[in-house]
């Protein structure tokens, strides 16, 4: 019914805005008792069969929401009831901001894809941290944070460390992105360098307060084989639990679509797919093994799911394919992991 009735129409309006009202309609549904068991008996599949358990953190399944669809957790509930193992909030500045100019999203409906040139834009860590105090459920919830876009880079880690520390009691995992295409300079922060300052001042933190929480960091999919390793030699260094592969791309070469009127922005969806899986691949083999990694990047069925996994990858994400294929698509998803895994036994 989605694919034949509900997302034509949505496609008809603004991207951005459809992402808005997804969320309203959501909250609704969940208030009304009968809506919502319908959606929990439909969609909120399980088995222990399809647990795992990755950072030492126990998920009921493999697939989880990438960062950037629930960027203020205003829906980590009504997530958990969809069928995702986690759900990661974000990406969290320290101070509110707007991002960028709108429109900002749009769709390339002949390749599967999204283009996104958000630029942060989120409730500010204080705000996010009040709705993630409020949630009681089970699922695993990782924090992606990242810097304002008024915060020069040679300040960005105490961006970093302002969010690390306000909300290291409340959730099960952090993301370090410095990978978004859409902040100015951001990527720069890749660099060997800047990348050793931040994740030296994180784990400084996180080994030295209270219980540790796994860190992970989330890297783009446009770097160069030696600036792979040169993040596989600095996260082993400062001792990361895993990498998040990969961020959106600014590479248009897999794109059907192709005309004058292209935007700027990262590339999410099937065109990002191949290149995550190669960086997934060389990620685990060049570390020999050494990182849990998270694959994300053109998942939109269980062969997606699978591949990554032959890759080197302990869990995957999804959101431009949820996008596509609908609510249904999490729990079709894992029925079908699951007939392979009773295959195993």
């Amino acid at each position: 019914m989605y694919k034949l009735l509900i997302r034509p129409v949505f496609f008809l309006f603004n991207a951005e805005l459809i992402h808005n009202i997804s969320f309203i309609l959501i909250k609704f549904i969940f208030r009304v008792p009968i809506l919502s068991y319908l959606i929990k008996s439909r969609y909120n599949f399980s088995n222990a069969l399809l647990e795992t358990n990755v950072f030492g953190l126990n998920f009921k399944n493999k697939i989880g929401m990438a960062a950037g669809f629930d960027k203020n957790a205003k829906l980590l509930n009504e997530l958990e009831f969809f069928g995702f193992g986690h759900v990661e909030v974000g990406t969290i500045t320290p101070k509110p901001q707007s991002g960028n100019e709108t429109p900002r999203l749009f769709r390339l409906k002949k390749d599967k894809a999204l283009i996104n040139r958000m630029g942060f834009n989120n409730d500010g860590v204080d705000e996010i941290l009040k709705r993630v105090k409020d949630y009681s459920g089970s699922i695993v919830v990782g924090a992606n944070i990242g810097k304002n876009k008024i915060t020069p880079n040679s300040k960005a880690v105490d961006d970093y460390l302002i969010c690390f520390k306000k909300l290291r009691k409340h959730v099960d995992y952090f993301v370090i992105n410095v990978s978004s295409p859409n902040t100015p300079g951001l990527r720069k922060l890749q660099s060997k360098d800047n990348l050793s300052l931040i994740l030296e001042k994180i784990q400084n933190e996180n080994f030295s307060n209270g219980k540790r929480k796994p860190v992970l960091l989330k890297i783009s999919p446009d770097l160069t084989n030696a600036e792979l390793d040169d993040i596989i030699e600095v996260s082993l260094k400062y001792e990361l639990d895993g990498i998040i592969a990969t961020n959106t791309t600014l590479s248009r070469n897999n794109i059907i679509s192709k005309n004058d009127n292209i935007e700027k922005g990262g590339v999410s969806g099937k065109p990002l797919k191949n290149k995550s899986n190669e960086i997934i691949s060389y990620i685990n083999n060049k570390s020999s093994n050494n990182f849990k990694i998270i694959g994300v990047g053109g998942v939109f069925t269980s062969d997606d799911v699978i591949n990554k996994i032959n890759m080197g990858a302990s869990l995957v994400q999804v959101y431009t394919g949820w996008v596509y294929e609908g609510p249904s698509m999490i729990s079709r998803i894992n029925k079908t992991l699951l007939k392979k895994e009773k295959m195993n036994i």
